[in-house]
């Protein structure tokens, strides 16, 4: 068995262990680092490919961005030195305050870190100010907004309004998310898109990032 189809195995089984052996082996034998993640972030697309033909549920869904992860975490230390060169863009994620919720919002960071974005999640509850600050700080060029309540809703609305005032809302694309949001609600909030899951989230990062 070829050392992607191993990946591949490691990563659609939701096998953390085997992701992290293979991943180590990579160091250990000092084999081309570049090609291992390429092997990795190709199973874990087939792995969103399979969740929406509906072969794949929420919950293997989330095993596969596991493992995904825990590859991703033995490479960290070299992938830090390169980091520039190989990432696709700086994300900020988050569920927004008021709204303890992130499960959803944790997968959707997983697997963006797993495509290849530089991601920031900075958990559940957050602040408004905290997105912007953030976002300022490492010069995104995303910020996701995660919100599961009608309640938090207005957040990602208010967001948006202070982006506004402070004259940054050009300099970043807004995504958001949650049970709730609509495209009527992207549109009247005027927010760049929003994405039922994980997988659609990560397709309109990639097409807003023009990649």
């Amino acid at each position: 068995m070829s050392f992607s189809e191993k990946c591949k195995n490691a990563i659609l089984s939701g096998n953390i262990s085997l992701a992290e052996e293979l991943a180590q082996k990579v160091l250990d034998e000092k084999l081309d680092v570049n090609d291992a993640i390429d092997a990795f972030s190709l199973s874990i697309r087939k792995a969103g490919d399979l969740f929406e033909e509906g072969e794949f549920f929420l919950p293997e869904l989330m095993r596969s961005a596991e493992a995904m992860k825990a590859a991703m975490t033995i490479f960290e230390p070299i992938l830090m030195k390169g980091k520039e060169d190989r990432s696709l863009g700086k994300v900020v994620i988050g569920t927004i305050e008021g709204d303890i919720h992130d499960i959803g919002k944790t997968l959707v960071a997983s697997m963006l870190g797993a495509e290849g974005f530089e991601v920031h999640d900075l958990g559940a509850d957050v602040p408004i100010s905290t997105f912007i600050e953030k976002a300022i700080e490492i010069d995104a060029q995303l910020i996701c907004i995660s919100a599961l309540l009608t309640t938090t809703m207005d957040g990602q609305r208010k967001l948006i309004e202070q982006l506004k005032e402070r004259g940054l809302r050009d300099k970043f694309k807004i995504l958001i998310g949650g049970a709730p949001v609509s495209k009527n609600w992207v549109n009247e909030i005027g927010a760049d898109g929003s994405a039922e899951n994980a997988v659609s989230a990560v397709k309109l990062a990639r097409k807003l990032m023009n990649i």
